[in-house]
């Protein structure tokens, strides 16, 4: 007996339903990508690990999928490399290329390597998949969905205030009650300066960025671990446990980090992008949040967070200014900043929140009931008209008795049912059945166009 055919964990099948819901998010993402002045492109769903390799931290690394070079790629490999057990350096002998893991970086080398076709500031958006060898759970996981919008060329920080205003803009049409957390990286590293650890901004950000997963005993136990004294531990503490307004968060993170002109910069542009977003009447509340890093190593500035307030799950949206992240490719100096959207993590929020409309489906609005050869004739010219008129259609395509061909019509949710018999067809018209209501009408093609637009 064959074995049942399975896909690898932490993938997922969508049937037609699901595909099209998420179809709906993402014309729903992209008609706000395009209405806010991106344009899009794509990118390679393989890049170079040299590519990739590097631009995530050391956790990060860890879980781009590699792939194996084609070809007899062990004739390269000596037996001691084999017995060395050392998985780092027997990678690079038999892997050249690894899956994308964000959208980010393949954009940078995308600026990199067209840069003299681009027009600056570059708004681009790209919606695309992305892999993770991350350990599949509930809201997460290897194979997923992004959608990113960035602007590279442009230092201004209203390029962070129109970021807010689209990802209020995409939540507003979706449906979703959201909160919106802004940090900046600069502020972190002048936490990272005043405790004395300058050094280990990358340690703090990685541990402190699981605060919300793992709890702050467990973030204080692993910047131990990673080589922080008890004494820096404390002192990072009580900044991470700041409270009250914006303003007074602001005020209270002025006096902490008095000595670091790094971090007052960065306290100087979360003040204004919090002070412009609130000027704009935005229907999310944009907090303050000290404790958010997102553990990114390529973040230089603004970090964004967005969460669903009425389920619970991580994060549906994030991002952040990167300054540096094209000088890795050899075009220092080019700012960028950008945000992304997880499409699978708001289906989940859309499923769980019944949120979808009724309108997204992945049935026709009208189907053809078929009576035999000369009726689905003349049923299809009417369907012609239909179509033409942007009505979806179709014909059932057997000969099969009207209850089988309406239990058809019924499972699949298809509103409407046209009936074209010898007596409709001599008269170019059809019965139109609603399924909903059971109310049946005898129409000419215009009439029931009319009343399925309704």
């Amino acid at each position: 007996m064959a074995q049942k055919p399975s896909i690898p964990k932490g993938t997922r099948d969508f049937g037609p339903i699901e595909t099209a819901r998420r179809n709906y998010i993402f014309s729903t993402i992209r008609s706000v990508f395009e209405l806010f002045g991106f344009s899009p492109i794509e990118t390679p769903s393989i890049e170079n690990l040299s590519t990739l390799m590097g631009k995530y931290g050391e956790e990060g690394d860890k879980l781009l999928f590699k792939i194996l070079n084609s070809g007899e790629w062990l004739r390269e490999i000596e037996n001691e490399q084999f017995t060395a057990a050392d998985s780092a350096r027997l990678t690079s002998k038999v892997s050249e290329k690894g899956l994308r893991y964000d959208l980010t970086v393949p954009f940078a080398r995308f600026v990199v390597q067209h840069r003299n076709e681009l027009t600056l500031p570059f708004k681009r958006y790209q919606i695309q998949p992305v892999w993770r060898a991350d350990r599949p759970q509930k809201g997460r996981y290897r194979e997923f969905y992004q959608c990113d919008a960035d602007i590279v060329g442009s230092d201004s920080l209203t390029n962070e205030v129109e970021l807010l205003q689209m990802i209020d803009e995409v939540f507003a049409r979706l449906n979703i009650r959201i909160a919106i957390k802004l940090n900046n990286r600069k502020v972190l590293a002048g936490i990272a300066e005043i405790i004395g650890e300058p050094d280990r901004l990358t340690d703090i950000t990685v541990a402190i960025d699981k605060i919300d997963k793992i709890g702050i005993d467990n973030v204080k136990a692993e910047l131990e671990e990673r080589g922080l004294s008890k004494e820096a531990v404390e002192k990072i503490v009580p900044v991470l446990s700041i409270t009250g307004t914006a303003a007074e968060r602001l005020q209270q993170l002025k006096t902490v980090l008095a000595e670091s002109a790094t971090g007052l910069l960065g306290v100087a542009e979360l003040e204004q992008v919090l002070e412009e977003s609130a000027s704009l009447d935005m229907r999310a509340d944009v907090e303050l949040d000290v404790s958010l890093a997102r553990g990114l190593n390529y973040y230089t500035g603004t970090i964004i967070e967005v969460k669903a307030l009425d389920t619970q799950i991580g994060s549906i949206s994030g991002g952040g200014r990167y300054d540096n992240l094209t000088g890795v490719f050899g075009m220092p100096g080019l700012s960028g900043v950008g945000i992304s959207f997880g499409a699978d993590r708001i289906y989940d929020v859309l499923t769980t929140l019944n949120l979808f409309p009724d309108t997204v489906t992945s049935a026709p609005t009208l189907m053809f009931a078929n009576f035999g050869k000369s009726e689905a004739l003349a049923a299809m010219a009417m369907m012609k008209q239909m179509r033409a008129a942007g009505i979806a259609c179709e014909i059932y395509p057997d000969t099969a008795k009207m209850k089988k061909q309406m239990a058809y019509a019924d499972t699949r949710g298809i509103p409407f049912v046209a009936m074209v018999g010898e007596n409709e067809a001599a008269q170019g018209k059809m019965t139109l059945k609603n399924m909903t209501t059971g109310e049946q009408t005898l129409l000419s093609p215009a009439e029931a166009l009319e009343i399925i637009r309704k």
